[in-house]
C-alpha cells in the first residue's frame, strides 16, 4: 500500500500560503503562484539585505560631505586627513556626530585639517 501523504502535503502547502498572505490576486490564493512569488520575495528579500547597508553607506556618505563643506572641507579630503592624523572612526559614528553633535564634528574636522598641513 502506498503512502500518500496528504498530511505532509497539506501542512506544506498551508505553510506557503501563509507566507503569501497580503499578496495580490492569484498569488495568494493559488498555491502554484504563490509558491513561486515566495521564492521570488525570498529573493528579493536576500538582494536587499545587502542593498540597504549600500544605502545606508551612501547616507552617511553624504551627510559626513554636507557636514565637511560647511567646515570648509571636502569628504574626500576629511577621510584622508581623519587616516593620517590615526583617528580610526568609522562613517556611521562620523554621520552621527555630524548631526547630533556639530562641535565634535568640528573638532574631528580640525584635527584632520592639522594632519592633512
Amino acid at each position: 500500500m502506498r503512502v500518500k501523504g496528504g498530511t505532509v502535503t497539506r501542512a506544506r502547502r498551508k505553510r506557503i500560503m501563509k507566507l503569501a498572505k497580503g499578496y495580490r490576486g492569484s498569488k495568494h490564493r493559488l498555491f502554484k503562484t504563490a509558491k513561486d512569488q515566495v521564492m521570488k520575495s525570498y529573493a528579493y528579500a536576500f538582494r536587499d539585505r545587502k542593498v540597504n547597508k549600500r544605502k545606508f553607506r551612501e547616507l552617511w556618505i553624504a551627510r559626513i560631505n554636507a557636514a565637511a563643506r560647511m567646515n570648509d572641507i571636502s569628504y574626500s579630503k576629511l577621510m584622508h586627513g581623519l587616516k593620517v592624523a590615526n583617528i580610526d572612526i568609522n562613517r556611521k559614528m562620523l554621520a552621527d556626530l555630524a548631526v547630533n553633535d556639530a562641535d565634535a564634528f568640528k573638532a574631528l574636522v580640525d584635527e584632520a585639517k592639522k594632519a592633512l598641513n
